[in-house]
């Protein structure tokens, strides 16, 4: 089985881009746009204090008619994080996406945040996988 830290050895980008509780919305979105990505973790003098994704900003500012500029991050971001760790299993990040429908995972290791598991990056590794898994029963069935 996969863990957390193998996913994330395996990220051809492991930058994980933040924001503070402060920062306007406006900015969080336009990095969000420049850096190619759907969340962004939010950051209180070093620690998790929540996540930030375009699904928030459309349902908590665009659909309620709000100004990006003037809203902070501490207004939409969801501040109750489900976490994981770098033992975690794949299987295990991806049970809770789905039960939780969520996109994203925080990887913690020890209170420090060290990495950001996205829904990508969990089909990614369930494909490679499937595709060792059925690569290894063809070989038995070959009797190689």
């Amino acid at each position: 089985m996969i863990t957390v830290a193998e996913i994330l050895r395996a990220k051809p980008q492991a930058a994980v881009y933040s924001v503070t509780p402060t920062t306007s919305v406006l900015e969080a979105i336009k990095l969000m746009a420049e850096k190619g990505i759907g969340a962004l973790v939010v950051l209180d003098k070093g620690r998790l204090a929540g996540i930030v994704s375009e699904r928030d900003y459309a349902r908590k500012v665009v659909l309620l008619e709000r100004s990006a500029a003037d809203i902070t991050i501490s207004e939409i971001m969801t501040a109750d994080v489900l976490t994981v760790g770098p033992r975690d299993t794949s299987q295990h990040c991806m049970q809770l996406m789905t039960d939780r429908h969520l996109r994203h995972l925080p990887v913690l290791a020890e209170g420090e945040l060290i990495g950001l598991l996205s829904i990508g990056d969990l089909v990614k590794t369930t494909i490679a996988e499937q595709a060792s898994l059925i690569q290894q029963l063809e070989q038995y069935i070959r009797g190689e």
